[in-house]
């Protein structure tokens, strides 16, 4: 694949036509991050009416919301429903999400969408909103007390997978090495399953982590993070984490002359970590399919107001993604398109 042909898979990506979508659905009575049955999924072909969904995010501070965006507009485009979304500006704005949540839903939502800053902290108000519409948690895992059905993937597998990555390349017995570990905050409800599928993964090879650095994925945040983590351990082979902490951590480690001596690796996909992997920058990175996560959320919404949902917890298959493994498919199902832009109000 040379170049040019990057940027036009970038910039021309298309709403993916009406069809089937592979998930993954979790196994009855699995331990959290067991692999799931994967199927094959047939979305609605449209809406009943046109609903009106409020949808609530983190924030947009990085594409891979991003990304989730792009998915939730294709589909309420397709289905010919319509959206309000807010965003709470990062991870520690608990009390904002709750406000925002009961402001959206109070002009007259008839859904809700849910990308939880906080595993139980926005308990009390899904609680309440539930009490009037359907509740969809998406992306991030939160408590399952007032949530209709939930759209994600086990961020504890994500985690596994991303630790996967590294181990496999020193198991037991070889030399030991030691790396920096940037999970993300640790108050976000996501960061304790990363943590815990990704420690698992590595358990009992020759990786070892030197320093860990929690804080939240602005990129500012995780620069400084990034330098003290480099700073405190010269002799690092490895920076893995949050995609904000592995974007940073190309440029930082070119300016210090370690490219090539420190690798990276990132627990989740954006634009910046595609671009790393396929320029050679960043050594692997999973993909739990944002995009597509954000059709799903849509999709799910649309069948729990009109009594037709399948499933009340699914999400795609996770997949390791290294140069070698890049595909149109893929990458459609991942990133929004360089052109895309934040979609507040759909219609606009």
């Amino acid at each position: 694949m040379r170049p040019f042909r990057h940027v036009f898979l970038l910039a021309a990506l298309a709403a993916a036509p009406a069809g089937a979508w592979e998930i993954e659905v979790p196994r009855a009575g699995e331990a959290e991050g067991a692999p799931g049955e994967v199927m094959t999924y047939t979305p609605l072909e449209t809406a009943s009416r046109d609903w009106t969904l409020c949808v609530a995010y983190p924030h947009l501070k990085d594409s891979y919301w991003l990304s989730v965006n792009h998915g939730m507009v294709e589909e309420a485009r397709r289905l010919g429903v319509s959206f309000r979304l807010v965003e709470a500006g990062g991870y520690p704005n608990l009390d904002r999400q709750r406000q925002q949540v009961l402001d959206c839903v109070a002009e007259g939502a008839d859904a809700l969408i849910l990308g939880a800053v906080s595993f139980d902290g926005m308990t009390p108000t899904v609680e309440q909103v539930a009490q009037r519409i359907p509740v969809i948690a998406a992306v991030n895992d939160i408590a399952g007390a007032g949530v209709t059905a939930k759209v994600g993937v086990s961020w504890t597998r994500m985690g596994a997978v991303a630790g996967e990555v590294v181990a496999s390349r020193h198991p037991a017995g070889t030399p030991p090495v030691k790396l920096a570990w940037f999970p993300g905050p640790e108050a976000a409800g996501w960061v304790r399953f990363v943590e815990a599928g990704f420690r698992q993964a590595i358990e009992g090879s020759a990786v070892e982590i030197a320093v860990t650095k929690y804080g939240d994925t602005g990129r500012e945040i995780q620069v400084t993070l990034v330098e003290e983590a480099l700073d405190a351990e010269p002799g690092l082979a490895y920076l893995v984490g949050a995609a904000p902490a592995a974007e940073v951590a190309v440029s930082l480690l070119r300016t210090r002359g370690a490219e090539g001596r420190v690798q990276i690796v990132s627990d989740y996909m954006t634009h910046a970590i595609y671009r790393g992997i396929y320029r050679g920058k960043i050594l692997a990175a999973p993909t739990d399919f944002p995009v597509l996560q954000g059709r799903m959320a849509i999709e799910f919404a649309v069948r729990a107001l009109e009594g037709s949902l399948v499933h009340t917890d699914a999400g795609p298959q996770i997949r390791a993604i290294r140069a070698e493994d890049l595909s149109r498919a893929q990458l459609e199902e991942t990133l929004a398109p360089a052109s895309f832009v934040p979609v507040f109000k759909f219609p606009q």
